[in-house]
């Protein structure tokens, strides 16, 4: 079943940059959800944009057919690390169909805050 889209986009980005209960479960993060409901492996090219500087990547991730992968923000490392405290917006190209999930906790209080979306797609 091919589902989804070839290009996304979270327009909305940003790392709280500290966090409040237990890590990692709890701290504070990013996150896009990646559905690859169909037959052939994924490879996603990830480009993050900031508001003060040239964007970074492309982030090379890859899903496996009739699977999905969370990814963190705050644990992409290569080619640079996302800054907590930054903000950004985030394209996604895939060479087949996916899907994407948007989702912040941000657990800089006791009283958590979880806030997610579907990404916008082309």
């Amino acid at each position: 079943m091919n589902i989804g889209k070839k290009i996304w986009a979270i327009a909305e980005g940003y790392i709280p940059e500290w966090s409040t209960g237990p890590a990692p479960d709890m701290t504070s993060h990013e996150a896009a959800c990646i559905l690859n409901a169909g037959d052939e492996k994924a490879h996603v090219r990830l480009t993050i944009y900031y508001t003060d500087k040239p964007p970074v990547g492309p982030y090379h991730l890859e899903v496996d057919a009739k699977r999905s992968l969370h990814i963190r923000f705050n644990e992409l490392k290569d080619p640079e690390q996302i800054a907590p405290g930054a903000t950004y917006s985030s394209v996604f190209i895939s060479d087949v169909p996916v899907v994407i999930q948007h989702t912040r906790l941000d657990s800089r209080q006791a009283a958590n805050a979880v806030l997610t979306t579907i990404a916008y797609s082309e």
